[in-house]
C-alpha cells in the first residue's frame, strides 16, 4: 500500500507540474486573408512575425475560427467554396461547395455550424461542419458580413439592400429578428452581452449605436475627418468612409478605421467622445482585438501590411508585411499541444 501511495504521489506531482506547462502551451495567432491573393498569412503575436502562409485559393474573402481555436474557416470567391483548416498543421482538411460568391463567414463557438452570406445569390448558406454539407439556404437581399457574438444559437447577417442586420436562429433554421440600421450597413460588431451593436454605414465617417432588444438606432456618431473631401482608395466603394471597427473586450471603447485619413479613431463610450487618433498604413480595412485586449490589429489593404497597436498606450508596435490586399483578419488562441484536430475530410 505504501508503494501505491508513493506511486500516486509521484504521479500527482508530475501532473501538477505538467498542467501549467500544458495550459501555457498556447500561441496567440493573427490570421490575415489576402483578398487579391490565394493565401492566409499567419502571424505569431509573441514574435510579431509571419510564421506560415496557408494556400486556400484565389480571392479569400472571409475568415472565422471556432471557440477552441482548433479549426479555421475561410471563404474563397473564385471557387465558391468554404475551406476547413486545421490550425495545428495549417493544412486544409475539408471543403464545401457553396451556391455562389461568398463573403465574410461566421462559425458557432462549438464549431457545429458555419454561416456564409452569398453575395451574388441573395442568400445565406448554413453549413453543417460534421456532415460537411449545406444544411439550409435562407433568402436575404445583398448579404455581406456574418457575425457570431459568442452564441451557439444566434448568428447575425447584414443585408445591404434592406438596410438592416438580420438574426438567424440556428435551432429553427430561420430568421428570428430584423434590425433596421438606417442606412446601407458596412462592417459591424456586437458588444459583449449582445445588447448593443456598433455599425458602420455608407457615407458615414463614424458609426451608429444600435440597441438590439428594441431594434433601433439610439445614437449616430459622426467623427470629423482630417480630409473630409478625400476620395476613398481603390479597394472600397466610394460610399465607404469606414470599413472596420471593433469594441474593446471590456466594452469601454470603439476603435474605428478611417479610409479618408488612413487612421483609426478611438471613441470612449463612457465619455461619449473621440479620445485619440492613431495613423495606420494605407487603406485601413478590418480590425481585430487579441483575446486579452492588449493588442488591436488592422489590415492595411493599400499598403499590403498589418498594423499592430498596443491598446493601452495607443502606440503602433509593429507593421508586418503580408500578402496582396489584406482585408479580413482575426486573432485567436491556438493550442500548441494536445490532441490534434480530427480531420473532417470525407473518406
Amino acid at each position: 500500500m505504501r508503494r501505491f501511495r508513493l506511486m500516486w504521489t509521484v504521479l500527482g506531482c508530475i501532473l501538477a507540474v505538467g498542467a501549467p506547462a500544458r495550459l501555457a502551451a498556447q500561441s496567440t495567432r493573427l490570421y490575415v486573408a489576402n483578398s487579391r491573393g490565394d493565401d492566409v498569412s499567419v502571424v505569431d503575436l509573441a514574435t510579431m512575425k509571419v510564421v506560415d502562409d496557408i494556400k486556400v485559393g484565389n480571392h479569400v474573402h472571409g475568415l472565422a475560427i471556432q471557440g477552441d481555436g482548433r479549426r479555421l474557416f475561410a471563404t474563397v470567391e473564385t471557387e465558391h467554396t468554404l475551406k476547413f483548416i486545421d490550425t495545428l498543421s495549417d493544412k486544409v482538411i475539408g471543403s464545401v461547395k457553396l451556391t455562389g460568391k461568398p463573403n465574410e463567414c461566421a462559425v458557432t463557438p462549438n464549431g457545429k455550424y458555419v454561416v456564409v452570406p452569398i453575395r451574388d445569390g441573395n442568400s445565406v448558406n448554413i453549413i453543417d461542419v460534421a456532415q460537411q454539407k449545406i444544411t439550409k439556404i435562407l433568402p436575404i437581399h445583398v448579404p455581406h458580413n456574418a457575425v457570431d457574438a459568442g452564441s451557439n444559437r444566434y448568428v447575425f447577417v447584414s443585408s445591404m439592400d434592406d438596410d438592416e442586420i438580420d438574426v438567424i436562429d440556428l435551432t429553427r433554421m430561420d430568421y428570428s429578428a430584423h434590425i433596421p440600421v438606417g442606412a446601407r450597413p458596412r462592417p459591424y460588431v456586437v458588444a459583449p452581452g449582445e445588447h448593443k451593436m456598433y455599425v458602420a454605414v455608407s457615407y458615414l465617417h463614424g458609426f451608429e449605436i444600435v440597441d438590439i432588444p428594441t431594434r433601433r438606432v439610439i445614437q449616430k456618431v459622426a467623427i470629423p475627418a482630417l480630409n473630409p473631401h478625400a476620395i476613398p482608395g481603390p479597394f472600397e466603394t466610394p460610399d465607404t468612409f469606414t470599413h472596420g471597427l471593433g469594441v474593446t473586450p471590456d466594452g469601454t471603447e470603439v476603435w474605428v478605421t478611417s479610409e479618408l485619413d488612413n487612421s483609426m479613431y478611438v471613441y470612449d463610450l463612457r465619455k461619449k467622445k473621440v479620445v485619440a487618433r492613431v495613423p495606420t498604413g494605407i487603406g485601413p480595412n478590418w480590425v481585430a482585438f487579441s483575446p486579452n485586449g492588449k493588442y488591436i490589429c488592422v489590415s492595411n489593404a493599400g499598403s499590403g501590411d498589418v498594423s499592430i497597436f498596443e491598446v493601452k498606450t495607443r502606440r503602433e508596435i509593429a507593421r508586418i508585411k503580408t500578402g496582396k490586399e489584406p482585408k479580413r483578419l482575426l486573432v485567436a488562441r491556438i493550442p500548441a499541444l494536445g490532441i490534434a484536430t480530427n480531420s473532417v475530410e470525407k473518406k
